[in-house]
């Protein structure tokens, strides 16, 4: 789960890393060519959006979404979109906050009627909020989740949050106190889940449906999970390193806003695209622009409300990566100038890939630091 443990500020280097490309091992000899990169990394498919002018530019395709049928990776093939769950979930929450539903920095038991966050001592005078949950501030633990194969006996949210069989997760509790300091927590994104399901009576999939993806037009995006039979046919299979297949080409993430979105590049491009023209005051299908703005303001580490921040070569920019068994992907957006670019693979070699096009698209559009 490389790129979910990267903080922001290293996502950074690394985008402004060489990325020298020769016939020495660092590369391929053609380092303009995505398609190259992809056969270097050997990463089976890749699907790329890239952002210009505020408006989606282009959508390029490279390799196959399954090595067994060798069908092709196409603009409407699905990844899992791994920890860029918890920046969509963010936006979601957000839209809550802005309509009156929940507030930032209030106890987030306040808001559970289905299940309690157990006290401790660590809370007596901090509480969990959403504030801090989005941006991993509560103190709370579980960093990441390894999803569930078919076959096996999938849990319930609150057995997850407990830790109860057959969750294959350690209970989600508070090991250090709430808002004193930056610790990954995808298991406060499952206490968030929770809490927005419990505030609406609504399934998440549906919540999120209802609050993002209708509104900006994300109709090849779901939380489903499992993914539905009628979706399966545009799901990309999922690799491990060594080019070995997920066991029934994916797992199963019933912490969805943790890790459970399937997607692809081109609608989160416009959720990014949306973002951006909101900070114009351009656009408010889904926040106004005040409410991005707080979305996108960092609190701890160069993390903001489910989003990393930082400044790149003195501009500032946006985004998240992700990292699912068989998935890797990546997402950087310019705050102001309207340009950015969503990367999606279906290998666990997909991480150096990703980087690598984040670098080579910013280097044919000139971003600054690229």
């Amino acid at each position: 789960m490389l790129k979910e443990l990267l903080h922001p500020i290293s996502l950074a280097i690394l985008l402004l890393a060489s990325a020298s490309c020769s016939d020495d091992g660092t590369g391929p000899a053609d380092s303009t060519d995505i398609g190259s990169w992809m056969e270097f990394y050997e990463v089976p498919g890749v699907s790329v959006a890239v952002i210009k002018d505020f408006a989606l530019d282009y959508v390029a395709v490279h390799g196959v979404k399954s090595l067994a049928t060798r069908e092709p990776v196409t603009e409407q093939t699905l990844f899992q979109a791994a920890s860029i769950s918890k920046a969509v979930s963010a936006v979601g929450a957000m839209r809550l906050v802005q309509q009156g539903q929940i507030a930032l920095d209030t106890d987030i038991n306040d808001y559970l009627t289905s299940w309690q966050l157990p006290h401790n001592d660590l809370q007596d005078t901090e509480k969990v909020t959403l504030r801090r949950l989005l941006s991993h501030t509560a103190g709370t633990t579980v960093h990441g989740f390894r999803g569930y194969r078919y076959g096996e006996s999938v849990p319930t949210l609150i057995q997850i949050l407990e830790g109860a069989p057959p969750s294959n997760s350690a209970p989600i509790i508070v090991d250090r106190e709430p808002g004193s300091g930056f610790q990954y927590s995808g298991g406060g994104y499952v206490l968030m889940q929770l809490a927005l399901m419990d505030i609406t009576g609504d399934a998440f999939p549906d919540l999120m449906r209802d609050l993002v993806f209708q509104p900006i037009g994300m109709d090849q995006s779901t939380f489903e999970q499992p993914l539905p039979e009628s979706w399966l046919n545009a799901a990309s299979t999922g690799y491990y390193a060594s080019g070995q297949a997920v066991p029934g080409g994916h797992h199963i993430y019933p912490e969805m806003a943790a890790a459970g979105l399937w997607t692809t590049p081109a609608d989160l491009a416009q959720l990014l695209i949306e973002l951006q023209l909101s900070l114009r005051g351009e656009s408010n299908s889904v926040l106004s622009r005040e409410s991005v703005q707080l979305l996108l303001t960092a609190v701890s580490d160069n993390y903001a409300l489910g989003f990393g921040v930082w400044s790149q070569s003195g501009e500032p920019y946006f985004g998240h990566g992700g990292a699912n068994d068989g998935f890797r992907c990546n997402m950087v957006a310019h705050r102001s100038d309207g340009f950015g670019v969503v990367v999606m693979t279906n290998s666990d070699n997909g991480s150096d890939l990703a980087d690598a096009v984040v670098r080579l698209i910013g280097d044919r559009e000139g971003w600054p630091g690229y």
